[in-house]
C-alpha cells in the first residue's frame, strides 16, 4: 500500500553504512523493513527505481544538502540556477521551465507532503529519519504529479521509549563553523516532544579582487519542533513545526564567462566560453546610450555614453582566470526564510487505515548582486557628463530642462544607479546607490504562501486484493515576483530621452508578477492484486486538475514621468501611453491571463519474486506535468502567450536481487521515455519564454553493495543515459541569430538591444543582403557590415542597425536588392533540434565508497571511509555544440571518524572535493540586450576540517 510503497524508497539505503560502531548482526540490520500490504517486506521486495540514505548514511557519506546526492545517484544530477532557483534532474528530466507558472518536474516532499518555493534545498541537512529520492513519473502515490521523480524528505519524530539528546559541532576551512543539536523528551507512554536545529556560519568561497575581501558566505540557521501523541493504540497525531533562515553575502552564479566580441553586434560570441567580459556596446545601455542613437534621435552626440565602434565599459577591464576570484564593486546580499507547519493524523480501523496530513508554508527571498560581476570603466561617462554640466550650466544653459537628470545621476564625482525601488521612481525618486564607480545590479526577491491537505484510506485486507484511495487540495499564492537590472546607464538614457519633459519610467528594467495563483486538486489510488504466491501486479490511476491566474507587467523606460512625482511612477499623468499587453486591445496597465488543465494519468506494474532474494518487474506509467504562462515580453516578439502541459510515456524493467547470504546486494534498471511537449526555457528580450519540444530518452542503472564481512562496506552505481530531440523543432539559437547562414546579417538593434537577422529571398545572395543593410544604414549614419573573427562560431556578418527600419524597408524595396525578397526574422534564423542532447543529462555516471570499521578491545571503533564519483559530459543548452558542453567532473570525498563505546561520542576528520575541482554543473545563457555571456554554477570547493559529537 502507499505507505509501504513510499518507504520503499529506502531500498538502497543499505549502500552506506554509517561510521559508527557495527555489530556481528549490522548486515541484517541493514536491510530495511517496510509494510507492504501491512505485512512486513523488505524494501528489495518492492518494484520501484528508489535510493535513499537515513541519517546515519547521510553522515557517512558526507551528504550535507540536495547538491550532494548528485554524486552517488544513478541518472540525477543538480545545479542551481539563475533566479535563486535549482533544478533537481533525474534522468535527463528537470525544472528547464523557468517562470513562476511553472510547475516542478521533481516533486519535492516533506514527509510525503508537497512543497512550493522550498529553500529546503538551500539548508542543510539535520536531524532526519531519511531522504528518499524515486525515480520516474509518479502521482498514484503522491499527493502531486512529476515528470522525472520525488525528493521526499523525512523529519525524525519523537521517540516515545525515552529521552535523548544530541550535540555536533564542526570547525573548517573558510572560517566554518557548524553546529547541531536535537533533544528527544517523552511526556508520558504516549506523548513526546522533539526539538532540533542547527547553524551554519562560514567566510566565502570567492575572492574579491577589487577590494580584497571575500564573498559567497554563509550565515543560516534551522529550527525543527516535533510532536507525537498516540492518544489511543490505533491512532498516531504528529505536528512539526520549521523554521529556517539565511542573511548573508551568497552569490547566486559563481563566474560569468564571455568569448568577446570586439564587432560588439553581439556581445560574446559562439564558439567558446573565456575568462572574459561581455563587449557592453551589444548591451541595452551600450546601444540606447550611445552618441549614433543619440544623434539619430536628434540629441547632441557628445551626451552619448559611448560610440557603437569606440572602446566599451569592459575595454580595459582583466577578468581573473579563476572560477574562485572575481571583480565587482557590488557586494551581494542574500536574505532567505521559510516557515513549514504541518500536521499528519492516522487511525486504522481494523482492516483500513485512514492518514490525513495538513501543510501550510510561507517562503521569502530577496537576492541582489552585481549583473555583469565586473567594475565598469567610466572614462567615456564622465566625458558625456562634463558635456552634460556645461550645456545645462546649473539650469542656466541650452539643457537647463535636464537639470533634475544630472541632480538624480550624479552626486558630487559619484554616480549614481536607481535602487531596486518597488515605486518605480528610483533614483528620480531620491532612491538610490551611489558610488566611485558605474553601479550595475540585478535583484530577484519573490514571497509565497502555500497550503495543502491530503487524505489517503488503504487497506490491509485478507486475501490477494488490496487497494489504496487517496485525494489532495492544494493553493500556492504568490504575493510578488520581481526581477530587476538596475544601472548608472539605464538612469541616464531614461533621462535624457525624456526630452527635458521628465524621465522614461522605469528606470530600470523590471519584470513584476504582482499575482500568482494555483488551485489545484487531484484525485489518486492504486490497487492491487497477487495472482500467485510470487506473481503480482499493481494498476494505479490519477485525475488532476490545474487553475493557475497571473497578473505581471515588465516595465523599462516605458511612459514619460514627470520630474517631481511621487507615490509611485504609474501615477503619472502618461501612463495611459504604457501598454502591459498587447495581446488584448486597448492599452492595459497590466497582463491578466488564466489558464486550466486537467490530466488522467497512471501506471502498471508486474513483478515477480522468483526466489526469496530475487525479483523482476516491469512498469509502464504516464507522467504529466500542467502548462503554464508566459510572461509579458518588452519588446514584444511573437511568442504564444502560455506554453503545453508535459506529457510522458515512461517503460521500465527492473531486477532487485541479494546474493552470498546478503553479502551481495545488486539492483538494475532499464527505461525508455517517450515524452511529449518537454518544456524549455530561453530568455528573449529580458524575459523567460518557455516552449516546448519532443524528445526520447533511454538508459540504464547498476547499484551494488558488497559486504564481504561485517567490518567493509563498499558500494557502487552505474548509469548511462541518451537523450534526443524528437521530430522538426525549429527554434533561433540566440547565440547565434544567423542561423549558420554565411548569406545572412544579424543585426544588433540600437533601439532596444534584440537582434534580428536580414536573410535574403534566394539563399546564397550574402552581397545581397549586406548592400541591402548597407544602404539603410547609411542613410541612418551607421556603419556598414563587418565579418566576426574566423573563430567566433558564426557564418554571418553583423552591424548595428533598427530591425523596424530594414523591415519596412525590405517591404517597400527589398525586390531591388533580391529578386525573391529579403526578409528581417526577429529574433533570428530557425534551426531544427532534431537529434540534439537534452541539457543538464550527464551521459554517464559512476560512483563508488569503500568503508572499513576496525574494531577495538575498549569497544571503541576507528571507520576511514573514502567515496569518488565520476559526472560525465553533458550540455547547457539545448542548442548544443561546444560553447554549451559541460565537461565531465570527478569529485572525492574522505573522512576517518572515532567513536567511543555505545556510540556515545566521536571525533572526526573529513576533507570534501579532494582534488580541489571546479566542477560545473549548470549554464544560463542571458538575452541579447545584455550581450550574450554566460552565467556557471559551480560545486563548492575543497573543504576540511575537524568534528565531534556527543549523543545522551
Amino acid at each position: 500500500m502507499r505507505k509501504s510503497l513510499l518507504l520503499a524508497a529506502t531500498a538502497i539505503s543499505a549502500v552506506a553504512a554509517p561510521a559508527w560502531a557495527q555489530t556481528d548482526n549490522e548486515i541484517d540490520d541493514n536491510v530495511i523493513i517496510v509494510t507492504a500490504q501491512r505485512q512486513a517486506q523488505s524494501l528489495q521486495e518492492v518494484p520501484i527505481a528508489v535510493s535513499a540514505f537515513d541519517s546515519k548514511a547521510l553522515e557517512a557519506q558526507q551528504i550535507e544538502n540536495a547538491s550532494d546526492l548528485q554524486l552517488t545517484l544513478p541518472n540525477v544530477s543538480f545545479t542551481k540556477s539563475n533566479f535563486t532557483a535549482s533544478s533537481f534532474t533525474i534522468r535527463g528530466i528537470g525544472d528547464l521551465c523557468v517562470g513562476v507558472s511553472c510547475d516542478s518536474a521533481t516533486a519535492i516532499h516533506l514527509n510525503d507532503s508537497p512543497l512550493f518555493n522550498t529553500r529546503l534545498f538551500e539548508t542543510e541537512y539535520f536531524d532526519l529519519e531519511r531522504v528518499e529520492v524515486l525515480r520516474g513519473p509518479q502521482g498514484t502515490l503522491f499527493g502531486r504529479n512529476a515528470t522525472s521523480g520525488v525528493v521526499n524528505v523525512v523529519t525524525a519524530k519523537p521517540d516515545l521509549s525515552g529521552f535523548s539528546a544530541s550535540a555536533d559541532a564542526e570547525y573548517g576551512n573558510f572560517q566554518s563553523i557548524k553546529l547541531k543539536g536535537m533533544v528527544n523528551v517523552p511526556l508520558g507512554d504516549t506523548f513526546g516532544v522533539r526539538l532540533a536545529g542547527f547553524y551554519l556560519n562560514r567566510d566565502g568561497y570567492t575572492e574579491n579582487l577589487f577590494d580584497n575581501t571575500r564573498i559567497d558566505g554563509r550565515d543560516m540557521f534551522a529550527v525543527r519542533a516535533s510532536v507525537k501523541w498516540e492518544p489511543t493504540p490505533d491512532t498516531t497525531i504528529d505536528l512539526m513545526g520549521y523554521y529556517f533562515r539565511e542573511d548573508d553575502d551568497r552569490a547566486r552564479i559563481q563566474k560569468q564567462l564571455c568569448q568577446r566580441d570586439p564587432t560588439g553586434v553581439l556581445g560574446c560570441l559562439n564558439t567558446r566560453r573565456d575568462f572574459d567580459k561581455v563587449n557592453t556596446n551589444a548591451t541595452f545601455t551600450g546601444t540606447l546610450g550611445s552618441a549614433e542613437f543619440f544623434a539619430i534621435n536628434g540629441l547632441p552626440a557628445a551626451l552619448g555614453l559611448n560610440s557603437l565602434y569606440g572602446p566599451d565599459g569592459h575595454a580595459g577591464f582583466i577578468e581573473p582566470n579563476d572560477v574562485r576570484q572575481v571583480r565587482t564593486d557590488f557586494t551581494p546580499e542574500y536574505f532567505t526564510d521559510e516557515l513549514q507547519l504541518q500536521a499528519h493524523i492516522e487511525h486504522d480501523f481494523g482492516p483500513i487505515n485512514v492518514a490525513i496530513t495538513g501543510t501550510y508554508q510561507e517562503t521569502e527571498v530577496d537576492s541582489r548582486q552585481d549583473y555583469n560581476t565586473s567594475v565598469l570603466d567610466r572614462t567615456t561617462i564622465d566625458a558625456a557628463l562634463g558635456t552634460f554640466n556645461a550645456l545645462s550650466a546649473g539650469g542656466a544653459g541650452p539643457l537647463g530642462a535636464f537639470q533634475p537628470v544630472l541632480d538624480a545621476v550624479t552626486s558630487g564625482t559619484q554616480l549614481c544607479t536607481s535602487d531596486t525601488d518597488p515605486t518605480g521612481l528610483g533614483s528620480f525618486g531620491g532612491n538610490r546607490i551611489c558610488a566611485d564607480t558605474p553601479i550595475s545590479l540585478d535583484r530577484s526577491d519573490q514571497d509565497n504562501t502555500s497550503w495543502s491537505i491530503e487524505g489517503v484510506l488503504s487497506s490491509d485486507l485478507d486475501g490477494p486484493f488490496n487497494f489504496l484511495l487517496g485525494g489532495i487540495y492544494a493553493e500556492n499564492d504568490l504575493g510578488q515576483n520581481s526581477y530587476y537590472v538596475n544601472t548608472f546607464a539605464i538612469d541616464y538614457i531614461a533621462g535624457v530621452l525624456g526630452g527635458g519633459a521628465g524621465y522614461l519610467g522605469t528606470p530600470f528594467f523590471r519584470n513584476n508578477t504582482q499575482d500568482f495563483r494555483l488551485k489545484s486538486y487531484g484525485i489518486f489510488g492504486e490497487v492491487y492484486f497477487d495472482l500467485s504466491d510470487t506473481l503480482k501486479i499493481t494498476g494505479g490511476l490519477r485525475y488532476n486538475n490545474d487553475k493557475k491566474s497571473v497578473t505581471a507587467r515588465s516595465t523599462l523606460a516605458s511612459f514619460l514621468v514627470p520630474f517631481g512625482q511621487t507615490g509611485d511612477v504609474f501615477d503619472s499623468p502618461f501612463v495611459g501611453a504604457f501598454d502591459a499587453d498587447p495581446g488584448t486591445p486597448g492599452n492595459q496597465l497590466v497582463q491578466s491571463r488564466n489558464v486550466a488543465f486537467d490530466e488522467i494519468t497512471g501506471r502498471f506494474v508486474v513483478d515477480w519474486q522468483f526466489t526469496d532474494d530475487n525479483l523482476i518487474y516491469a512498469s509502464y506509467s504516464r507522467g504529466y506535468k500542467s502548462g503554464g504562462i508566459n510572461p509579458p515580453l518588452q519588446p514584444i516578439f511573437a511568442v504564444p502567450e502560455s506554453f503545453d502541459p508535459e506529457q510522458i510515456d515512461a517503460f521500465e524493467i527492473g531486477s532487485k536481487n541479494t546474493f552470498a547470504d546478503g553479502m551481495l546486494q545488486v539492483n538494475a534498471t532499464a527505461f525508455y521515455y517517450k515524452y511529449k511537449d518537454l518544456q524549455l526555457s530561453r530568455i528573449i528580450a529580458r524575459t523567460s519564454v518557455n516552449d516546448t519540444i519532443d524528445a526520447d530518452i533511454y538508459g540504464l542503472e547498476i547499484e551494488a553493495v558488497v559486504r564481504p564481512d561485517p567490518d567493509w562496506l563498499i558500494n557502487m552505481g552505474f548509469s548511462y543515459l541518451n537523450t534526443e530531440v524528437k521530430g522538426d523543432q525549429l527554434f533561433s539559437n540566440p547565440r547565434d541569430p544567423g542561423g549558420g547562414r554565411a548569406d545572412a546579417v544579424i543585426i544588433k538593434d540600437i533601439t532596444n538591444g534584440a537582434n534580428c537577422a536580414v536573410v535574403p529571398g534566394t539563399d546564397g545572395n550574402a552581397a545581397g543582403t549586406n548592400a541591402f543593410v548597407n544602404a539603410i544604414n547609411g542613410g541612418l549614419g551607421l556603419q556598414p557590415t563587418t565579418a566576426f573573427p574566423a573563430d567566433g562560431g558564426i557564418a554571418s556578418t553583423g552591424a548595428f542597425g533598427i530591425c523596424g527600419v530594414l523591415e519596412a524597408q525590405a517591404a517597400a524595396i527589398g525586390a531591388g536588392f533580391d529578386p525573391a525578397g529579403i526578409q528581417v526574422l526577429s529574433p533570428g534564423v530557425q534551426v531544427n533540434l532534431r537529434g540534439n542532447d537534452l541539457p543538464q543529462a550527464p551521459n554517464v555516471k559512476v560512483s563508488a565508497g569503500v568503508q572499513y570499521t576496525h574494531n577495538f578491545d575498549s569497544g571503541w571503533t576507528l571507520v576511514p571511509r573514502v567515496d569518488i564519483a565520476y559526472t560525465g559530459d553533458q550540455t547547457g543548452s539545448v542548442f548544443n555544440g561546444n560553447v554549451n558542453k559541460i565537461e565531465g567532473f570527478t569529485q572525492a570525498n574522505a573522512q576517518i571518524q572515532l567513536n567511543g563505546g555505545d556510540d556515545r561520542w566521536y571525533v572526526r576528520a573529513f576533507v570534501q572535493n579532494i582534488f580541489d575541482s571546479n566542477s560545473t554543473t549548470g549554464l544560463y545563457l542571458t538575452d541579447a540586450s545584455s550581450g550574450l555571456f554566460t552565467n556557471i554554477f559551480t560545486l563548492d570547493p575543497r573543504r576540511y576540517g575537524i568534528g565531534a559529537g556527543i549523543k545522551f
